[in-house]
């Protein structure tokens, strides 16, 4: 392994804390990233890394080194991105993280899309529900949907992310039509969550907010289960206009207290800063704000 990437290599695992971690991080053994940190410190003549049974930390020495080595392989990395832009066609793996319902039925179609027109660019997409740390897993870009806290992260907004209260016209005449944010406490709640008690919800109406108990009959972590349950006429669902603005067009869901909408979110894609960014960030970035735009199709209803 020559010089630049056993630097590579310890920066790695300073920052995992693990040689183990490393190695997956980097495609190698772990034999394999212990023998370049043990070369790294025959040749400087010093111990770069406390290990423990359990973690591994650098010492002094080392954390000075691990500044010095991560500056160089920043300057490396953005030397090539400067190189890649000049061509602006993007290279190597994508790797791409986002929500399952949206990924499924709105990201999948346009990734299909983008990798029409960059047939070498290799993608790998991840779909969770868990907000991760782009830096700490590696992932090119994140895309998320809420209300983003302050974060080191570069954010993009790519789309509004309204959501709407829905219910299957047979529910409704059943149980009747809300007429008011109160009349939702006699009516059952379907919300997305992981508990059925203490449960609320935010209305607005006029810039002003709403904040109202709801009787909680299913919560569930995935909209796509509570979308089923709307459907299958078992309660009112407060759900992204992404998941079921289709239905609303085609009649099998109808919008409740439409002129009392929940608090709008945004679908945003994230990134980490860099003073070059990728060609293949910055144009995939390019791509799904052109496509999405302030009125997604699906808010066509």
């Amino acid at each position: 392994m020559d010089k630049l990437e056993a630097m590579h290599a310890f920066v790695k695992v300073v920052a995992l804390g693990s040689y183990a971690e490393a190695g997956r991080a980097l495609g190698l053994t772990r034999s394999a990233v212990s023998k370049a940190v043990m070369e790294l410190e025959q040749l400087l003549g010093a111990r770069l890394l406390d290990r423990t049974t359990r973690r591994v930390s650098a010492t002094e020495a080392g954390l000075a080194y691990y500044e010095s080595c991560a500056d160089i392989l920043a300057r490396v990395e953005e030397t090539e991105m400067q190189v890649s832009r000049l061509h602006d066609e993007p290279k190597g793996v994508l790797k791409i993280n986002a929500p399952v319902s949206f990924g499924v039925l709105h990201l999948g179609p346009l990734i299909a899309e983008f990798m029409a027109s960059y047939p070498d660019l290799r993608i790998e997409l991840t779909l969770n529900d868990r907000f991760i740390d782009p830096i700490e897993e590696g992932v090119d870009v994140t895309i998320r949907i809420g209300i983003l806290a302050d974060s080191s992260l570069i954010a993009r907004r790519l789309a509004p992310a309204r959501r709407v209260l829905v219910a299957a016209p047979d529910y409704l005449n059943r149980h009747g039509v809300p007429k008011a944010p109160d009349d939702l406490v006699q009516h059952r709640c379907l919300n997305y969550g992981h508990s059925t008690t203490l449960q609320r919800w935010q209305l607005t109406r006029d810039g002003q907010t709403i904040n109202l108990a709801i009787n909680s009959m299913l919560c569930s972590n995935n909209g796509d289960v509570l979308r089923a349950a709307a459907l299958g006429a078992q309660g009112i669902a407060k759900l992204p206009t992404f998941l079921v603005g289709p239905d609303v067009k085609a009649g099998r869901l109808t919008v409740v207290l439409p002129d009392f909408p929940p608090t709008e979110l945004g679908l945003f894609a994230l990134y980490a800063p860099n003073r070059y960014l990728a060609a293949k960030t910055r144009l995939l970035i390019d791509f799904l704000a052109a496509r999405l735009g302030a009125r997604p199709g699906w808010d066509d209803f």
